[in-house]
């Protein structure tokens, strides 16, 4: 179906390398995003793995729309043959109601996971204690996008199916903007992660929010990258 969450997806990427300033960079991006080396990607089309390098270092021509195309049908093939996690993904946020530049991603765990170990997979250091030790699922956020574009309903809405979840808000400075947008959400949710900041970085009254409204509050500076993988692999 042309409406599907893969074709969706498929236009998407085609879409953003096609009208980027920097495509190869941006199919790297992509490629990295569905955890494809070079040779495997090489392997689907059955080209060189230098073919592809040449591509996303520029020193081939910026790859038309057909080839574009083929590539991204390949990152997909082989997402599903690994079982169409990224797929999958994509279709939660959609589900969702939001945009995937929002939502990076939206997951519930079959069994509950403990926030001991969920932060130590993402090497999370909790600042705050909550009152609850355990989560059914996570959500990870592009802080900026969601607090400048979303409607208090909207913002509700990232708990998916349960607030027995961690929201993870993506590129953090201080981290005044999600525990001041949190106020304003009831119920909350069990945890908040703020990326991108040590401990040192975080806005002195944050603690104390996070305390007020009962929900665990913790940092982390792992890379987007580990941090997804990391995620990925919960439960």
């Amino acid at each position: 179906m042309s409406d599907s969450p893969r074709r969706q997806l498929a236009t998407k990427i085609a879409g953003e390398v096609t009208l980027s300033a920097d495509p190869g960079s941006t199919l790297r991006k992509w490629r990295t995003d569905f955890d494809v080396s070079q040779t495997n990607l090489a392997a689907e089309l059955d080209v060189s793995s230098s073919v592809i390098s040449d591509y996303e270092s520029g020193r081939r021509e910026n790859p038309g729309i057909g080839v574009v195309s083929r590539i991204v049908e390949a990152l997909l093939t082989i997402d599903e043959s690994r079982g169409g996690d990224h797929i999958r993904q994509y279709a939660r946020v959609l589900s969702a109601g939001f945009e995937s530049d929002i939502v990076r991603d939206l997951r519930e765990y079959p069994t509950t996971v403990r926030l001991s170990r969920l932060y130590d997979a993402i090497d999370a250091t909790e600042v705050q204690s909550g009152h609850a030790t355990s989560v059914s699922g996570h959500t990870v956020i592009d802080s900026i996008a969601a607090i400048t574009r979303l409607s208090s309903e909207e913002f509700y809405r990232l708990y998916g199916q349960s607030t027995s979840r961690a929201l993870v808000f993506t590129e953090i400075t201080r981290g005044e903007s999600p525990l001041v947008a949190m106020r304003v959400v009831t119920p909350t949710p069990n945890a908040v992660v703020l990326h991108g900041i040590e401990e040192d970085d975080l806005w002195e009254h944050a603690p104390k929010l996070a305390r007020a409204d009962g929900f665990s509050l913790a940092v982390t500076n792992a890379s987007t990258e580990e941090m997804l993988e990391s995620l990925a692999s919960l439960p």
